[in-house]
């Protein structure tokens, strides 16, 4: 596409990496939203979907000299509702502005004609045109921004949206900021002026802080790994070089490694954050670790006058990029408080279950249920083959009855299909079921089903399906 001059409020032709040309309109991007080093680019508002996305000046065309063109060469039921959109848009524009002279005539007073009315990020006009029933279909070119079921859509046009954010790799290994609308769980967000800190960039760990900074979140990142902070430094946050200097520098640093030892280590070891809280500071732990391992932390942080939350997060490395995670919080209240905005950028809901080590155990306890099912979805699956049955049938026949679910669904057809891709680490979650199995220990109580179904994950280990998603405990029962 050749490179024109553009400006606020122009309606456009943008394409983005391997997608066709979709309609769109050049708004003003989110409060402290940098674009791209070293690109001459604008921030635009496609029609239909409402996702956002920075796109190159040479990616750009002016809408009505190419809608012609651009309407011959492309198809679909989801490309013609967004030009049906852009077309709406204009005759509504044009009746407001000729509601607006007839006032004016009727006043006598002279009047011009009015540009197009700038749309920002919150306003409803746009929004107003998508088709809240839609169901995305596997050729859409936003097909991945789908984020929420039926089920979680608002009940009316009018209740508040929100934006959740994520990166986008384009088909050039560079980086786009690109938005998708979900239900506002709890209304408008509005970043917290405090100074965010992060801790950790695994697989839930970066979609946590690419939505913080997509929020406006002013957010500091430290990893092991140095060299995966760089794509969340190119959109904008600062790099920390130690734990230490993290938090304290930070208000607000939280925390996403593995286990307990590595929590443990970041807290405690050499250059971490114990040397750096100081009074006021806040910690949140949002490690999957065990109850001990919180009690040690909050107190160790709380002595040296920080405060201390604690909150794991329920869901997947795509839950976590789409910002629809759930979390569980316990310790200091107005900790939990001043984390709002974080909470709400991050997950579609909360939970504050009280003292510190209450959220540990719940975490505990889910991840044992879920780790548990995910064995046993495996088992009915390979008996159904050794038996003779049709695995896919089986599918079908589970996939309509009481115990239909996505996880059940997407789980069985990644089997099917021999991707094991990791969403949530198996070693995690065989990580989570001991740990769930200790607990019952100290409160005496019998985890038998946990205990079967952490042997079947231990000899997935052994089978080399450690950094596998939790779906490869299939392997342990067809070797």
């Amino acid at each position: 596409m050749a490179t024109v001059h553009l400006r606020i409020g122009d309606l456009v032709w943008g394409k983005l990496g391997r997608y066709p040309p979709w309609p769109g309109k050049v708004v003003s991007p989110p409060k402290d939203l940098k674009k791209p080093r070293g690109k001459k680019c604008h921030f635009v508002k496609f029609f239909g979907t409402e996702d956002h996305a920075w796109i190159k000046v040479e990616q750009l065309k002016p809408y009505h000299p190419h809608k012609e063109e651009m309407i011959k060469i492309n198809k679909g039921k989801r490309f013609q509702q967004a030009v049906d959109a852009v077309e709406d848009f204009l005759k509504k524009t044009k009746g407001k502005e000729q509601n607006s002279d007839s006032k004016a005539e009727t006043k006598g007073k002279k009047t011009h004609n009015k540009p197009l009315k700038i749309l920002e990020e919150d306003d409803e006009d746009l929004s107003a045109l998508k088709d809240p029933s839609e169901k995305p279909v596997k050729d859409d070119p936003h097909f991945h921004h789908f984020l929420l079921s039926q089920s979680e859509k608002p009940a009316s046009s009018m209740e508040p949206i929100s934006k959740r954010l994520k990166i986008f790799e384009e088909d050039t290994a560079s980086t786009s900021i690109q938005a998708a609308d979900s239900t506002a769980i709890n209304g408008s967000i509005t970043p917290t002026d405090k100074r965010i800190g992060f801790l950790g960039l695994g697989l839930m760990g970066s979609g946590i802080v690419s939505n913080l900074l997509k929020m406006g979140h002013v957010v500091t990142v430290w990893n092991r790994t140095a060299e995966k902070c760089d794509l969340f430094t190119q959109e904008g946050a600062r790099l920390g070089r130690t734990p230490a200097e993290v938090a304290s520098t930070c208000d607000i640093t939280f925390s996403c490694v593995s286990d307990p030892k590595a929590a443990r280590d970041l807290v405690m070891g050499p250059s971490g954050v114990l040397q750096g809280i100081r009074p006021g500071k806040c910690y949140i732990e949002m490690s999957t670790v065990d109850p001990e391992t919180i009690t040690e932390i909050s107190q160790v942080i709380t002595t040296r006058g920080g405060r201390f939350l604690e909150a794991p997060v329920a869901g997947s490395q795509q839950l976590s990029n789409d910002g629809m995670l759930v979390i569980l919080a316990a310790g200091d209240r107005t900790v939990y408080e001043d984390c709002s905005s974080c909470f709400q950028a991050m997950g579609k809901t909360s939970f504050f279950l009280g003292q510190a080590g209450n959220a540990a155990k719940m975490m505990l306890i889910l991840n044992m249920v879920q780790g548990s099912f995910m064995a046993t979805i495996a088992e009915g699956l390979t008996l159904a083959h050794a038996t003779g049955q049709s695995q896919h049938t089986f599918l079908d026949i589970l996939s309509q009855g009481q115990m239909a679910s996505t996880f059940v669904d997407q789980k069985c057809q990644y089997i099917l299909q021999g991707n094991f891709k990791p969403d949530y680490y198996l070693k995690h979650i065989q990580k989570d079921l001991r740990l769930a199995i200790s607990m019952g220990d100290t409160a005496n109580h019998p985890t038998p089903m946990a205990a079967a179904a952490n042997e079947v994950y231990k000899r997935a280990k052994a089978l080399d399906q450690s950094d596998n998603d939790i779906s490869a405990v299939y392997r342990a029962y067809i070797h």
